[in-house]
This record gives C-alpha cells, structure tokens and sequence, in this order.
C-alpha cells in the first residue's frame, strides 16, 4: 500500500448499550477510492462520522496521514464531506454555494474567485455559476455539493450515500464520472454506500460491514469471488447455497451423501454451506457432456426467467433448487421445464463457507 492516509486502530463506537462500531481495524492509502459497504445499520455511516470528526470513537484512534486526530472538530481535520443530502442554500447561486466555506475562513476574494472556479470546472459546471439550486437537475446539484467540498482541498474526501437521492441511470452515469474524477484529483476518497453495484464499479477495495464488525477489507475481485463468510457471498450479488459438511480437505458431502469438490476452510465434520453463483453454474443434457473434473448433479428445469440479456434456470436437483444463469444470445438453446439436465461447475468456483 501507498502512504496510509487514513488509519482505525481497535475504533469502536457505543451509544449507550447500543455497540454501532466495533473494533474496527482499517487502513486507507493515499489516492484510494475506498468503499464502506453494508446494510442499513451496520455502522458504516457511523464510521465515516467518526473519520470526518462528527463523532468520536469510544474506544481506539483515528489517524489522517499519521496524525492522531483525537478531538479534533470536522474543520480542523484535512477532510470534507459529502452528504446525501446536499444542502445546498437555495437563495445563494452556484458560484455562492461553492464559495461559501472560503468566505467564512476569510479567504482573500481573488483566491475565492480562483479556487472557486476551477472546483466548478473539475465537476463540469462551467457556464452554470449563476443558477441557482431550483435551476439544476438532481446530478447537476450533487455536482455542486462536490464542488463545495473539493474547493477547501481537502487530503481525503468523505462521502456519505451521495447518489442516493438520483435515479438508476443518473446514478449509474454520476458513479463513472465520480470515479474519474477522484482519478484525476489523485486523492483518498472513503465512500459509504448500502448499494453493492456502487462498490464494485468505483472501488479499488471494498470493506464489508455487518453489525458494527468489518468483515472482509479486499478488491472488488477479491470480495466477490472469495467472500468470506455466507453474509457477504448473499449480500453482495446473488448466491446459491447448499448445506454441506466438509468432508475433507477440498471435499464436501450434501446432506442427501454425495461428495463434490469445492475450495474448504474448515476441518471435516465442520457444517457449512457451498456458495455457488449462478453464473459459474452450467447446464448440459447428459453426464457424459460435463467436462472432466467438475462437479454435476442430475435435475430437473422447474422454471424459466426471462430478462432480457439473460435467462435464469430453475433446477431441481432433489435437495435443493439451483440457480443458473445465462446469457440469452442467439444461437443459445432455450430448455423447457421439466426437462432433465445435469446441473455442473468447476470446483475451483464454489467456496464453503462457515456462518
């Protein structure tokens, strides 16, 4: 990792008898676009308040590039942050709004007028300082909140849920244009979102959060494809789980007693269940077609999805019902239900998983 520019150490956070974060063990390098992700609740929110000076730590240290923050208020720290809630003043115009943080520090006003428009230029606002917020698009007043923030350049900036508030298509165009800009600015951004398709198309690592507790810190990649407990492989993307017992070192039983590859942790007799996305699961008519090497049950089609891009298979395989995924391209042969197929993987693609 490149210099750590913002360091948890043993951080919790209690609110009476409610415990929000805890101890949380975290680093962030500089230029990093990090995300917090989990469900509503989970602490994550509370976490970023804590970096961004809102709130304190009950127990453990904040660091912002080595520097203990300790009590430090939010406009002493080298931070801004971004709220889903813009807050933009609505009597002020653009130019006003983003201005506004320099005017209360007494900024000189050539400075002001400098550093104000080149925040407007780096969200692509140019032309649009005299508008005020009733005037502009949803997109177009995160904008503003952005620029509000980046004009103080600050060392890493926070944002708090910021695309919530916008539409799907809004919201997926603003994630390519935040995560190009935080390129460009080469700063440390700490993102908080409860959405799992923000996380894995901006972040260069994500850190899930369950019930105040990190649970897995690593690249999109790393969280998707190798979750580590069966919270994350459910909550981010979709999951088939079957319950096994490890049966040995790479092999696991289903309850019904067949044994199959997959990639283990625990020692045999542990239970878990064998996550298996949908996608790495494929259909094929006989045994004799499932290449060599992978796993395959016997089944039965049940149901077909239909959307769009891509068709999902509901297949009875007798002690459970298996997702599988597939793209809906021409050429591709459509199944009927109750049609016999074997449902097959590559070992290598499913994981048991504990808890």
């Amino acid at each position: 990792m490149s210099e750590i520019a913002v360091e948890l150490t043993g951080v919790s956070k209690r609110f009476g008898d409610v415990t929000a974060v805890d101890e949380v063990n975290l680093q962030i390098g500089d230029g990093e676009f990090f995300s917090l992700l989990g469900p509503s609740g989970c602490g994550k929110t509370t976490t970023l308040r804590m970096i961004a000076g809102l709130e304190f730590p009950t127990e453990g240290s904040v660091r912002i590039y080595g520097e203990a923050m300790g009590l430090r208020p939010p406009n002493k720290r080298p931070v801004n942050t971004v709220f889903q809630s813009y807050a933009l003043f609505p009597h002020m115009s653009v130019f006003r709004n983003v201005a506004f943080g320099l005017e209360m520090r007494k900024v000189p006003a050539p400075d002001i007028a400098s550093r104000v428009e080149a925040a407007i230029d780096l969200v692509r606002l140019s032309g649009m300082e005299k508008r005020k917020p009733a005037q502009l698009s949803g997109g177009q007043q995160q904008r503003v909140a952005l620029a509000r923030a980046l004009v103080n350049q600050p060392r890493v900036l926070l944002l708090d849920e910021p695309l919530g508030a916008l539409d799907l298509k809004l919201r997926q165009a603003m994630q390519v244009e935040l995560k190009d800009l935080q390129e460009r600015l080469g700063i440390a951004f700490v993102y908080v979102t409860h959405d799992q398709e923000e996380a894995l198309t901006m972040s260069d690592r994500i850190g899930v959060m369950h019930q105040g507790k990190l649970l897995q810190v690593g690249t999109p990649e790393e969280i998707y494809e190798h979750p580590r407990t069966r919270f994350i492989a459910d909550f981010i993307g979709e999951t088939n789980f079957l319950p096994v017992t490890v049966a040995a070192p790479g092999e696991v039983r289903l309850e019904a007693g067949q044994v199959l590859r997959a990639i283990t942790h625990g020692a045999a007799g542990t239970a878990a269940n064998l996550a298996l996305r949908p996608e790495k699961v494929s259909l094929f008519p006989t045994a004799e077609a499932v290449p060599p090497g992978w796993n395959y049950l016997p089944g039965e089609v049940r149901r077909r999805v239909y959307l769009g891009n891509s068709l999902y298979y509901h297949v009875d395989v007798g002690s459970a019902v298996i997702r599988s995924r597939h793209e809906n391209a021409p050429g591709v042969p459509l199944l009927g239900e109750g049609e016999s197929v074997c449902v097959a993987w590559d070992p290598d693609s499913a994981e048991a998983l504990e808890g």
